[in-house]
């Protein structure tokens, strides 16, 4: 029997789109299912100031597919000499929905992030007082510390902390990968985003058998444990979970590297693969809850009003391997199992 689901069009709350060729080349695979989405700031060089974030906007409008109605909301990328009275100025506009901390080093164009939490706090205070929210990569670059616990980490020793500093600040925990991700975000009553990949993807999915570029982003996959714990929280119907599908493009050339890039493309299929996921887990009552009404209740959106239509068909849809653009090919992510639903036309 054929089954349908009709949802409000969802919202994309944590998206990289990158710039040029690239952007021509991905947009619209966002474009298709997603109603807004908000828009990565680590550009080369970064969207800093509000003057980068008009000008990054205006290209993104401009690369448009012909009568898309896509919002895209932008946010400035933190660094040590980020001006208060400029973040204040963005948020004022309507442009600029929040400000992204990137410890500095921490995944691909973050060199320009933050290494001393004591130079960005008159810009975190008065993100505080105006309401303005600031998306966390919640992930220590200490060296010593080992990559499958960096999370973990930081949530002990910076987000704990820079919370009591700052406890009016809104806060968005982005991609969390562990079970201390959840636990926290429930404990805290704070919001996280949650990817596409991390819900499919444990570390023996990178790993064995050879190591696959293509399931390689920051943060990693971790153990099954945390990806069950992802699992459950996305599909609980709870307010403080929303997706973030931190879909990152990067052409094949530097994903097949010996120095593979970080980041897996999930906008192409993103919405069958989660139509999918929460069948399997009982749960496709709370699909809409996680991508179309949690984030936009977060960041004080209205819920939009136009709707898609998922169907579950025998046979399963097929997606192509790869994305072509003017930059280079880029490899679409691969669930590993057959994806039964699509999105109507």
């Amino acid at each position: 029997m054929t089954q349908h689901i009709s949802i409000r069009r969802p919202d994309d709350m944590h998206l990289h789109l990158r710039d040029g060729a690239m952007l021509q080349g991905v947009l619209p695979e966002t474009t298709r299912h997603f109603a807004r989405a908000i828009i990565m700031p680590n550009l080369v060089p970064p969207v800093v100031t509000l003057a980068d974030a008009r000008a990054y906007h205006a290209r993104i409008l401009a690369a448009l597919p012909p009568h898309s109605a896509f919002e895209p909301l932008m946010t400035l990328y933190l660094t040590e000499g980020t001006d208060p009275a400029d973040v204040a100025a963005a948020a004022a506009s309507g442009l600029v929905k929040a400000v992204k901390l990137y410890p500095a080093g921490a995944t691909t164009n973050s060199q320009s992030g933050v290494k001393d939490f004591a130079k960005v706090a008159a810009v975190l205070d008065k993100m505080a007082e105006i309401g303005l929210p600031l998306c966390l990569h919640g992930e220590v670059t200490d060296p010593e510390v080992d990559i499958f616990d960096r999370e973990a980490v930081f949530i002990d020793r910076v987000l704990t902390p820079l919370r009591a500093r700052h406890p009016g600040l809104r806060m968005v925990m982005e991609h969390i990968t562990t079970e201390d991700g959840v636990a926290y975000a429930k404990s805290e009553n704070l919001v996280a985003t949650i990817t596409t990949h991390h819900l499919i993807l444990n570390r023996n999915h990178l790993l064995v058998g050879g190591i696959r570029p293509h399931y390689y982003c920051l943060p990693v996959a971790k153990r099954e444990k945390h990806r069950l714990a992802l699992r459950a929280a996305a599909t609980s119907g709870d307010t403080r979970f929303f997706l973030g599908t931190d879909s990152a493009p990067h052409i094949d050339a530097l994903k097949e590297h010996a120095c593979g890039c970080a980041g897996c493309f999930t906008a192409t299929n993103t919405m069958p693969i989660l139509a999918q996921i929460f069948e399997a887990d009982g749960a496709l009552a709370q699909l809409e809850a996680f991508t179309s009404l949690n984030g936009a209740a977060f960041y004080g959106l209205p819920p939009n009003t136009a709707r898609i239509t998922l169907t579950r068909h025998e046979l399963a849809q097929t997606f192509p391997d790869k994305i072509l653009t003017e930059a280079g090919p880029v490899t679409v992510f691969n669930p590993g199992f057959p994806l039964h639903w699509r999105v109507e036309p």
